[in-house]
């Protein structure tokens, strides 16, 4: 009987393939950072950046939850409205102060007030939620986060009652020549905890806990059968979500200068669930992905039509529905695509899948619009490049319908071409 001995490190990944994947990433993120104020953006611009840079953060964080623990939570924006609360009550003291510890603390270090406040949230909430998971962990999540919405509108001392608290973030000494007043320093500011939050989340995702979470959420009796207690593993992830959420918090009340009860409700934790989830939870990049493309669209869609909100209740229906990979699975298939040997058969599913989802678009635009203006009263009218597309015009419902019914037939003969394939 022969013997044959298998060498476990020629199993794993080579040191070429680990660079590319676990370190050229985040140096060509860190070069995207550092180039960006060099092209010169306007102040919305950079408004806009710092807030997506905040989303990252926290997209990232709650993926912690739900894609690597399988933890689905209502509530996630509690950690960061606590993180966020609890620094600027910080920036008054330090506003406040005349020398001595609070006098002499930099702005620039809110973030680690936050990390350490969202931690300690998770502690105490974690305690008793992680004790049961799936439905009842959600539940609860959202009878935690419906509590300290509640909660910001009685406690005026703690949370400011309707208005919430403001501070100063000029407060205190300057930190590397950074006084975070012009928004220019906001940006460095952003830009270096959005890094050190991004490569920290990964390199958690490396450790002996991050890839017990993966395990928890897959078989979590095996996870218990080797010895390990699924319930300890959920809480002590539950605590570094928390803590990156209040990291986010920290940057978010820089960034702001102000925090309301909006930010503990359910409104924020939904629209991380949504952009972590429309970026692909099975990626770490794919929250970083949502939360540009949710920020963004948030951000600038509602300058274009009055339905913004429809439009990113139907992406997130259809991305559940049809792209459980997110926006992450579409970069990654596409590069697998390319790489492929049968690249042409491939591009020619994806011609038809792009052309009846393109077709299918324009025609969910022409009613979703025509709809609102008709339903306004105000006798507006949808004039898409200089068409006139009134509700009466049989021309309107032409254009609404017809191109949906041929996306609808693209899509089922790509589907049809390449299972027969």
């Amino acid at each position: 009987m022969t013997e044959v001995s298998i060498n476990p490190a020629a199993l794993g990944p080579t040191a070429s393939a680990k660079f590319r994947e676990r370190v050229l990433p985040f140096i060509l993120f860190g070069m995207v950072l550092v180039a960006i104020p060099f092209f010169g953006p306007s102040r919305t611009t950079m408004t806009l950046l710092n807030h997506i840079g905040i989303n990252i953060v926290f997209a990232l964080s709650y993926n912690m939850l739900l894609g690597r623990a399988g933890l689905l939570s209502f509530g996630h924006a509690v950690y960061l409205g606590l993180g966020g609360y609890f620094c600027v009550h910080i920036l008054n003291w330090i506003d406040a102060a005349d020398g001595g510890f609070w006098g002499n603390l930099p702005v620039f270090s809110m973030p680690i007030f936050g990390f350490a406040m969202g931690a300690a949230a998770g502690a105490v909430i974690g305690w008793p939620s992680c004790k049961r998971a799936g439905t009842a962990f959600a539940m609860i999540s959202l009878g935690v986060a419906e509590l300290m919405s509640a909660g910001a509108f009685m406690f005026d001392s703690l949370f400011g009652g309707e208005m919430g608290i403001s501070g100063d973030r000029m407060a205190g000494p300057d930190f590397l020549g950074l006084s975070l007043g012009p928004l220019a320093d906001v940006y460095w500011f952003i830009a270096f905890w959005t890094f050190f939050g991004v490569v920290a989340m990964f390199a958690f995702t490396r450790t002996p806990l991050g890839k017990l979470s993966e395990a928890t959420r897959d078989n979590p009796e095996r996870v218990q059968f080797i010895g390990y207690n699924p319930t300890r593993v959920r809480y002590l992830v539950f605590i570094f979500a928390g803590a990156f959420a209040g990291m986010a918090g920290g940057m978010s009340s820089v960034q702001d200068e102000i925090f309301t009860p909006e930010n503990l409700s359910l409104i924020p934790s939904g629209a991380i669930l949504i952009a972590a989830y429309v970026g692909g939870i099975r990626y770490f990049s794919g929250p970083i992905m949502g939360a540009i493309v949710m920020t963004y669209m948030g951000s600038n869609l509602s300058d274009y039509t009055a339905g913004w909100l429809l439009y990113l209740g139907l992406m997130f229906i259809c991305v559940v529905m049809f792209v459980p990979d997110g926006i992450a699975g579409l970069v990654f298939g596409f590069w697998r695509g390319v790489r492929s040997p049968n690249r042409s058969e491939v591009f020619g599913k994806w011609a038809w899948q792009v052309s009846g989802v393109v077709l299918m678009i324009v025609s969910i635009i022409i009613i979703v619009e025509v709809a609102f203006r008709w339903s306004d009263g105000y006798g507006e009218v949808f004039e898409p490049f200089g068409l006139a597309l009134s509700h009466t015009s049989i021309l309107t419902w032409i254009l609404a319908f017809v191109p949906l019914a041929a996306g609808v037939v693209l899509m089922r003969h790509a589907a049809a071409k390449y299972e027969e394939a």
